[in-house]
């Protein structure tokens, strides 16, 4: 890799970093804006799920024109809107303008991450791209690991102001955009192969072709079912379970590391011993997990921190299998477009898990303790267990291990100017 696709790599990486950053830090900072807007549990819901439920729409219109525009500029303007909503979000002073906020930055949020993958796709031949692409996909690693316990120690340093974070995160954004105009190069190879194709092309493809159909059935029904506990853990952790502010960040810190170093063993392992089978017994061993979580006993802060690290464990297997096995049943030349929808219904199942666990549950307004929580988990096990069965069916013929697997051909790349 030369000097310039570091900068490159690194630039995309850091992008990566401040949108995922953006949209996870949302869930801790549930402790902190139920008590300060004092709103019930369905209207902190609405406040995750507004990201998601925007970001599925602009996904879907990315992937009918996004390759016929410079990536580039593409980028850029996407992420310029991104940055205009999550600074939006640093300056509201009022549950309303907080919502509207989140739905903004979700509409240019969820265009990024199709944006910065067909980059990195256009810029690295077949035979370069895992190592630039596993450099970007780090960020969620980093954000995950890094940014939440910092975004939560500098909102508990400042007085508990919830705002910090958004205006950080907008901050470093600001700060990319010059960088990006420099380094980035212009992209328009792809445009010219664009233009005898239906801009229709992408969704009806994923439409008519019956695995494609029935992998975006799996993806939203698995990320509804792996999401619906997520929204409300660290309220549950403070209100229900009396764990301290200063608490969860070590608890969510100890999570994230673990699920750093899982993705990382999980991966190398699957590739020997098959994606699916990892698959099935990390759905499985999540399901007593998810359980416990929602039917927590009192516990000691060192058992918690082990049964976080544990839990995270098996969420990552669960998802990177998926990821994997997904981005395998479409042909190289249609991955891009595809994975744009898969994106888009992934986030389409987020946002209506969060609107679903909302419903269920419900918060008393002085003590903001959560009730139903179990119910949530009982309907979490029970999505996931559909999950795992269509996902056994749609995913068995293709998945292949180390030993079985036969290099493709590989497809000349697209002209970057």
């Amino acid at each position: 890799m030369t000097g310039k696709e570091r900068i490159i790599v690194f630039l995309l990486a850091a992008l990566n970093f401040t949108h995922i950053l953006d949209f996870i830090v949302m869930v801790p900072l549930s402790i902190y804006l139920m008590p300060y807007f004092n709103i019930s549990a369905f209207q902190f819901s609405m406040l995750v799920a507004a990201y998601s439920i925007s970001a599925f729409f602009s996904g879907l219109i990315v992937a009918l024109l996004v390759d016929r525009f410079d990536r580039k500029r593409s980028l850029i303007l996407g992420y310029v809107g991104f940055l205009l909503g999550t600074i939006a979000c640093g300056l509201a002073n009022s549950y309303g303008l907080l919502l509207a906020a989140r739905i903004f930055a979700g509409l240019f949020g969820g265009i990024l991450g199709a944006q910065v993958f067909s980059i990195i796709a256009d810029l690295f031949e077949y035979k370069r791209r895992g190592r630039a692409m596993g450099a970007v996909m780090s960020a969620f690693a980093v954000a995950t690991v890094i940014g939440v316990p910092l975004s939560l120690y500098l909102t508990n340093l400042f007085n508990f102001n919830w705002h910090i974070p958004f205006l950080i995160i907008g901050s470093l954004g600001i700060i990319l955009i010059p960088l990006m105009i420099r380094f980035i190069p212009k992209m328009t190879g792809h445009v010219g192969l664009m233009q005898n194709t239906s801009r229709y092309d992408a969704l009806v493809k994923t439409i008519t072709i019956p695995i494609q159909r029935s992998a975006l059935v799996f993806s939203c029904l698995f990320m509804f079912g792996h999401f619906l506990v997520i929204p409300f853990i660290p309220s549950y952790l403070e209100f229900n379970k009396g764990f301290t502010k200063e608490q969860i960040p070590l608890i969510l810190l100890t999570g994230g590391t673990a699920s750093f170093i899982s993705a990382i063993f999980l991966g190398r392992f699957s590739d020997k011993k098959g994606k699916l089978p990892v698959f099935i017994w990390s759905v499985l061993f999540s399901l007593v997990l998810i359980l416990i979580l929602t039917n927590m006993p009192d516990m000691h802060l060192a058992i918690v921190l082990l049964f976080f690290a544990i839990l995270f464990m098996t969420v990552t297997g669960r998802i990177v299998m998926a990821q994997a096995m997904i981005s395998e049943i479409v042909a190289q030349e249609q991955r891009g477009s595809f994975m744009s929808v898969n994106g888009s219904v992934q986030q389409l199942g987020q946002g209506l898990a969060s609107l679903a666990a909302g419903f269920i549950v419900y918060t008393d307004r002085a003590t903001h303790k959560i009730f139903q929580y179990d119910k949530v988990g009982y309907l979490s096990i029970l999505v996931l267990i559909i999950s795992m069965f269509i996902g056994r069916s749609v995913f068995r013929a293709i998945d292949v291990t180390e030993k079985e697997f036969e290099p493709a051909q590989l497809v000349p790349e697209t002209e970057v100017t």
